[in-house]
């Protein structure tokens, strides 16, 4: 399998993701924990099936000291008890805003109270950038076909 376009060659591609990966960094350094982040990206991903971003998010999980039962576990969270309650609050965020357009009325209030109970408004900003940005990237790589299973962590800087 090969993705459509050389996204990584292409010079356009380059200017969009130089941008994306920047917004990213804001909420890298934020102080969302990188553990929630992972979750997040991780269960994004799972939901727009972009094999990429799952491949590349549970390896750096797993680089950043993850387990692999709680990684296993991801995609059904409301199941498991290895996750906090600050962790499914974001998580449940995270389905509600990658589904948005299942919802008539987008992320409902009771959710986004739980979120706000574990998260300041700085954390919170970071979980909605957050998830902005992975469904921006699972987009692209969904459409692009982009093939999953080579990333290795750090390999993009």
């Amino acid at each position: 399998m090969e993705s459509r376009v050389n996204y990584v060659g292409n010079a356009l591609a380059g200017k969009v993701m130089k941008h994306l990966n920047s917004a990213n960094k804001v909420v890298a350094d934020s102080t969302l924990p990188v553990t929630t982040q992972e979750l997040v990206k991780i269960r994004a991903s799972q939901i727009n099936g972009c094999g990429f971003c799952t491949d590349m998010h549970t390896k750096d999980a797993i680089e950043a000291g993850e387990t692999q039962q709680r990684l296993n576990l991801v995609a059904a969270w409301r199941e498991a008890k290895v996750f906090t309650d600050a962790e499914r609050a974001a998580l449940e965020i995270a389905e509600q805003g990658t589904r948005i357009a299942d919802a008539a009325g987008g992320v409902p209030d009771e959710v986004w109270e739980k979120a706000a109970k574990h998260f300041d408004e700085d954390e919170l900003a970071a979980l909605i950038s957050l998830i902005a940005i992975i469904n921006a990237y699972n987009r692209i790589n969904v459409i692009n076909q982009q093939p999953a299973g080579d990333y290795r962590p750090g390999m993009f800087g």
